[in-house]
């Protein structure tokens, strides 16, 4: 009768001790594991941001189907200023291809009618990076996002207000010469207030899948005259370089502003929701914000 007693005065003791353990226990699981849901979006937000402060001025484009989001721009290797000035010789602008000086003519002309192409320039200091530049790359100068002036015109190929670079820049003295490819008339037609030229790599994508739970980085495809909105159809389809940057996504949205102060700066929002069933099977979601401000001055 003794041990009857003992046991059942044992059994009932191991009930409470277990159910005054499994609260906080359960409770750091859950804690854990909001933790891990919000590592996981904020993760993929400042990555966002990061890269959205390397986008080419003017080229951030935001579109929707349904509830997938895509959000593109076009990402600056690096940039500079070119020579705009001739240094004083008396002929007219010229790009020989044995040319090594530097006091020379190799300004950035634009277009006039009759001036035909524009073939190399040489830039005002060395620019960072050089080592860099491959000649996949395209120079882009004041790119405003219009007509004549936008960098994804005539897609891949030179047009618009960008150029293709023909072979690698070199370096003659304190300045930098890149030569171009053209095709039958000069792309550039506006320049830049502050003689400011960029080099772009392509253009990138983040595709927000609420449906497929993912959120994905492409790049490495070709500029598009129109911004892509399938993952399943090219360009998006075939980019070689395709990231998963956060899963269990249950809710996303991109906006961008391009009217904040002047348009001189825009803004883009980014909503990020990330969904996950905790430790009693319950769904829990964690939804962060980030807000990102872009230069639009080129």
């Amino acid at each position: 009768m003794e041990a009857v007693v003992v046991i059942a005065i044992s059994g009932i003791i191991v009930a409470a001790v277990a159910l005054f353990i499994r609260a906080p226990i359960t409770g750091y699981v859950d804690t854990a594991h909001r933790a891990e849901l919000t590592d996981i979006a904020d993760t993929a937000l400042r990555r966002i941001g990061r890269d959205l402060r390397t986008a080419l001025p003017n080229s951030i484009r935001v579109t929707s189907v349904g509830s997938v989001y895509f959000l593109e721009y076009l990402e600056v290797r690096t940039g500079g200023r070119y020579r705009a000035v001739t240094s004083g010789a008396a002929t007219a602008p010229v790009c020989p291809s044995d040319d090594t000086r530097v006091t020379d003519n190799d300004i950035l002309s634009f277009y006039q009618s009759g001036n035909g192409k524009e073939t190399c320039f040489k830039t005002l200091g060395n620019i960072p990076n050089r080592a860099q530049i491959v000649n996949t790359d395209f120079v882009v100068v004041f790119n405003l996002g219009i007509p004549g002036a936008d960098a994804y015109e005539n897609g891949n190929v030179t047009g618009g207000n960008k150029a293709q670079i023909n072979t690698l820049p070199t370096t003659s003295g304190g300045e930098d010469r890149f030569d171009l490819q053209f095709n039958n008339s000069n792309p550039f037609r506006l320049p830049s207030p502050g003689y400011r030229f960029h080099v772009i790599t392509g253009p990138v994508s983040y595709v927000c899948d609420p449906v497929g739970g993912t959120l994905r980085r492409y790049s490495g495809y070709a500029i598009q005259a129109s911004q892509p909105n399938s993952t399943g159809a090219a360009p998006l389809s075939t980019a070689p370089v395709n990231a998963l940057l956060a899963s269990h996504v249950s809710a996303c949205s991109f906006t961008y502003n391009a009217s904040v102060v002047a348009q001189r700066d825009g803004l883009v929002t980014i909503s990020l929701s990330v969904a996950e069933a905790d430790s009693q099977g319950a769904n829990e979601t964690v939804t962060l914000y980030e807000s990102a401000h872009v230069s639009n001055v080129p």
